[in-house]
């Protein structure tokens, strides 16, 4: 089985979209298991229309309580805490959950052990069935960071269900940026897809992408969305990946219709099958698949 990530290194760049027309386009050849590890902004499910089969909680990490039986108040507590998180009574202190990080520096340093440390739910994690596949996405709760952790939780289990099918591929979208999120989600991808915009920032956001991407050792290649709205950053673009000895494999044209595409709850090469971005998304498959499949059949 064949790993897939796309990811891009900014959000609004247009990588949900192209992730669900591959989506589309992939399971009309192989089968094919889908992932949506862009937490903050988990909207793969909003193209793909999911029916839910499985809910689960995730536990995110550890918070402060303090027992007000057992407080003395004597605010050592809100000495140590160095992100404010202990607020003081008329004579016992609280911990807001909102604030604490989970240090526990306040546990240990608690003269009567009044706080305790405790698990928070931190979001949901989903199975789903889609038409083109199972879908594997979560959800976090407001304030709640994301992660590496969840994006390894969600991965794994489509991963797993995955392989347990004897599916040929599974199809990551991943979230923007270089962080643990990113990194989790490109953890044994066979490949690569970024999604670069030409913009004033496109080379430098693309760049930091890349380089995270090769430093573990995962093959590129790239697709150039909006690439009509401004062809002088597109061919700016363009030289840095020949300049890097990395393909540019699309140049996706800016259409209203990927709007409308979303608004429909469709993949844009559902909704407009022979319009432009279908025909370039088109392109971009095929590459994709070329360099997935090398010598080796899926």
């Amino acid at each position: 089985m064949k790993q897939l990530v796309i990811l891009s290194g900014k959000g609004g760049t247009g990588k949900t979209s192209v992730a669900a027309a591959l989506a589309d386009l992939a399971s009309r050849e192989l089968r094919i298991g889908l992932v949506d590890a862009d937490l903050d902004a988990a909207n793969l499910e909003l193209v793909l229309q999911p029916t839910r089969l499985e809910e689960h909680t995730f536990m995110g990490g550890q918070a402060a309580v303090i027992d007000a039986r057992r407080c003395i108040g004597c605010g050592r507590c809100a000495e140590v805490c160095r992100f404010e998180a202990v607020i003081p009574g008329e004579d016992r202190y609280r911990i807001d959950p909102l604030a604490c990080e989970g240090c526990l520096s306040c546990v240990y340093q608690c003269p009567e052990g009044a706080i305790r440390s405790e698990e928070r739910q931190a979001g949901l994690w989903f199975r789903s069935d889609t038409r083109f596949g199972p879908l594997f996405h979560a959800h976090l709760f407001a304030g709640q960071e994301n992660s590496g952790k969840l994006v390894t939780m969600v991965k794994q289990q489509g991963w797993l269900l995955a392989l347990d099918e004897g599916r040929d591929l599974l199809l990551v979208d991943g979230p923007p940026g270089i962080g643990c999120p990113v990194i989790a989600a490109s953890a044994g991808a066979d490949l690569a897809l970024l999604v670069a915009e030409p913009t004033l920032s496109g080379v430098h956001d693309l760049e930091r992408i890349l380089r995270t991407v090769h430093h573990f050792r995962i093959p590129a290649l790239v697709c150039i969305n909006k690439a009509d709205l401004n062809l002088q950053q597109t061919a700016v673009i363009e030289v840095f990946c020949a300049a890097q000895g990395v393909a540019v494999v699309g140049r996706i044209p800016y259409d209203l219709v990927v709007t409308e595409a979303m608004v429909q709850g469709q993949p844009v090469t559902v909704y407009q099958p022979q319009g432009p971005v279908a025909a370039a998304l088109r392109r971009v498959w095929t590459e994709v698949r070329k360099r997935l499949s090398g010598s080796e059949r899926f």
